[in-house]
Order: structure tokens, then C-alpha cells, then sequence
């Protein structure tokens, strides 16, 4: 599937707020948003100067996320989950953007609650998988 620009500006600037929501920058994000980054054609430099400002960043607006279709906001949702419990701890804050943001998508809340109850159940199975996305590119 080819992924339009937009959506991958989404896709990224969506983990960055998500990242930014429990105003904590830990390793585990840095390396996930790393790694995305990399995926959707974004330059090592963007990213590295993103994330050096990104606590700081003023102009990151934090509205919730639009993509071109489910496929790909379901992808984002289960990826922005992952980042979320990878400093161990699913915030509020984070929880409720991502909310917003399916919500934002028309994606089925009922699917959105079902893998939010089952990420905290068990949060291990969401790193033994690969990231959603890569299965998009």
C-alpha cells in the first residue's frame, strides 16, 4: 500500500504528541519514533532536531490526527499504543489523545476499547509484534 505524504506527516507528528502527552521523552519512544521515522522516508536529521525539541516545542499543536482511511488509522492507533506502554506505564493524558483520535477517524469504539483493555492485560504481546505500519509499507 502506498502511503500518501499526508498521512505519513500524520502518522509521525501523532507519535510525537503522543510522546510528549506524559511530558516524559524516554529512550524506548525515541527509539519506536526512530524507527517509523526511518520507514516513512523521513530524514535522520528532522527527526533527531524533532525529538531533541520536542518537550519544548511550542508550535506542536496537539489536535487529534486525521488519516485518508481505517487501514491506516487503525495502523496508527495500535503503533501509538505501543509507544504509549513503552515507558511501562499507559498515561491518561496519552490514552485519551489516542482516543480523540480514533474517535476523529470514525474508527468503531468498541475495537478501540477491546485493544485498549487487552494492551494493559498484556502489554508484552504488543513488542513481540512488528510495528501495524509495516505491514501498510
Amino acid at each position: 500500500m502506498k502511503i500518501q505524504v499526508q498521512d505519513r506527516s500524520n502518522y509521525l507528528k501523532g507519535l510525537l504528541i503522543i510522546a510528549k502527552r506524559d511530558k516524559i521523552l524516554t529512550e524506548s519512544e525515541e527509539k519506536i519514533i526512530r524507527n517509523i521515522a526511518d520507514k516513512l522516508g523521513f530524514s535522520s536529521s528532522f527527526y533527531q532536531e524533532t525529538l531533541q525539541n520536542l518537550l519544548s516545542n511550542q508550535y506542536l499543536t496537539e489536535e487529534p490526527v486525521k488519516f485518508s482511511g481505517e487501514e491506516i488509522s487503525r495502523s496508527f492507533i495500535l503503533d501509538g499504543l505501543k509507544l504509549a506502554h513503552s515507558d511501562n506505564k499507559l498515561d491518561e493524558e496519552e490514552l485519551q489523545w489516542l482516543r480523540l483520535t480514533a474517535e476523529e477517524n470514525n474508527i468503531d469504539m468498541k475495537w478501540f476499547d477491546r485493544i485498549v483493555v487487552e494492551s494493559q492485560s498484556k502489554p508484552t504481546d504488543l513488542f513481540e509484534t512488528e510495528f501495524a505500519l509495516f505491514s501498510l509499507i
